[in-house]
This record gives C-alpha cells, sequence and structure tokens, in this order.
C-alpha cells in the first residue's frame, strides 16, 4: 500500500522569501524522495504566492515544481491542487498540462477506508470583518474578469508586491503564534462541524502556517500543516496511521 501525503503554503514565487530557488528546490526534492511511494499528493492551497492566469498566459517560473508534479501525475500518482486565498485564480492550464485535480471547495473524501475532510482553511471560522470583505473580493468573478484587462506586466506587478506587503506587516513576517482551542478559528470551526458529521476521521488544513496535530475525540484527529517557508513540514498517511513530519535533504521519505 503506497502512502498519500499532504502539504501546503509553499509561496512559491514570494518576494518575501530570500531563498526563494533554495526553498523551491527542497519542494522538487521532497517531490522526488516520494515519488515511488506516493499514490496521492494533496496540495493543500497557497503553493504559489500569487497565480493569476490569463487564457493565453501563465506567471513565469516554477518549471521545476511544476515539471515535477507533471512527472508525478505521468507516473500515476494523483495531485490535488486545492486553491488558497494566494492562488485563487486558477483556470485550467494546472489539469491540462499537469495532469493536476483542482479542488475550488473543500472537499469530503474517503482515502484508504478513513473520512477526510480537506480544505485550505481561509475563511472557516474567521469572523475578522475586513478579511471576509477582501476574500469575497477576490472570489468575485465580475472583480476577476476586470483584473484580466490590464496587461499582465502590471497585472502580475501588482499581485505579487501585494503579497509581499501582506507577509511583510506581519510582525518579523511570520504568522500568529497558535492561540489555543478556545480562540484558534480553524479548531472551532472543526469542533462545530464535527458534531453534524462525527464519522469524519481526519481534518486536514494549511493556511495558518503552524504544525499542529490535535485529538477532537476518540475517532476524530485535525492536522494543520505549517509551511514549506519555515517548516518544510507535511503529513503522510499510511492507511492505519498518520504521521506530521519535516522534512530534511537526504533522508528516505518513508521508502
Amino acid at each position: 500500500m503506497k502512502n498519500v501525503y499532504f502539504l501546503s503554503d509553499a509561496h512559491l514565487g514570494s518576494r518575501a522569501i530570500a531563498h526563494g530557488r533554495t526553498q523551491e528546490r527542497r519542494l522538487v526534492n521532497f517531490l522526488e524522495s516520494i515519488k515511488h511511494n506516493a499514490a496521492a499528493v494533496y496540495l493543500l492551497g497557497d503553493i504559489f504566492d500569487f497565480w493569476y492566469e490569463f487564457k493565453l498566459v501563465v506567471p513565469k517560473g516554477y518549471t521545476r515544481f511544476l515539471g515535477k508534479i507533471s512527472e508525478l501525475t505521468d507516473l500515476g500518482v494523483e495531485v490535488h491542487f486545492f486553491i488558497g486565498n494566494h492562488d485563487i485564480w486558477c483556470g485550467d492550464y494546472l489539469e491540462k498540462e499537469c495532469g493536476v485535480t483542482i479542488h475550488r471547495q473543500p472537499l469530503t473524501c474517503e482515502i484508504y477506508g478513513k473520512e477526510f475532510f480537506l480544505a485550505h482553511g481561509d475563511g472557516l471560522g474567521d469572523k475578522d470583518a475586513k478579511f471576509k470583505l477582501l476574500r469575497a473580493m477576490f472570489h468575485s468573478t465580475t472583480l476577476q474578469t476586470l483584473f484580466s484587462t490590464i496587461h499582465p506586466r502590471w497585472s502580475m506587478e501588482l499581485g505579487l508586491e501585494w503579497a509581499k506587503h501582506s507577509r511583510l506587516k506581519r510582525e518579523g513576517g511570520k504568522e500568529p503564534e497558535y492561540m489555543g482551542e478556545d480562540k484558534e478559528p480553524l479548531v472551532l470551526f472543526t469542533k462545530n462541524y464535527l458534531k453534524d458529521h462525527p464519522d469524519i476521521n481526519y481534518f486536514i488544513y494549511g493556511h495558518r502556517h503552524i504544525m499542529l496535530d490535535l485529538m477532537l475525540s476518540r475517532t476524530s484527529r485535525m492536522l494543520i500543516l505549517g509551511d514549506w517557508i519555515q517548516d518544510f513540514s507535511y503529513a503522510v498517511f499510511d492507511g492505519e496511521n498518520m504521521f506530521l513530519e519535516q522534512y530534511v535533504e537526504g533522508e528516505s521519505q518513508y521508502s
């Protein structure tokens, strides 16, 4: 039985990350290390720091990463790509050229007999009015159509600079620390959702850039995946056990 892997929040191309090329290579090296032992890879959002896909134009760069996920799908590995709040604007390029499956909403699915709820995590339980307004704007098809009329030379510059500013305005460029079960929006959302969906065994999210492994009940567990900026972390499910791990170059990944 092959493993199933989950990771998120690489923010490839971020102008706020000094080691961007090294970061991309580490992610590619990780995917290379698991390619023969993976049944599926779930990319749970914000893989790109800003991705806006025009009808005939896609963003510059990411060739190593795109080539590697294309290699995985060519080998028969399922690659699932969830849009995040930084890479909402995917068209059909990744599906047609790289063979991935795009998910635009949270997904409930069965993997090796266990029930999973998978999502990037943005908008789930977060009551911040400013964030909810921005999220609605970014998901607006009308505003997306208007944005696409701007030449990519300027629209991509605007998007990349906005994403850079969004990260650098945080203290130290990092996400807030874990706020505890009674304050963390994703935990509160999950506990409430679990009341009506008690059969879900694993809730897995990205978005928060923290590594969290929390038992919610005897049969339900919640994970937040960390990121590929500082943590280089991922979850792996072998059909019986779930592990939240950090990638170290040169180590064999569950081969």
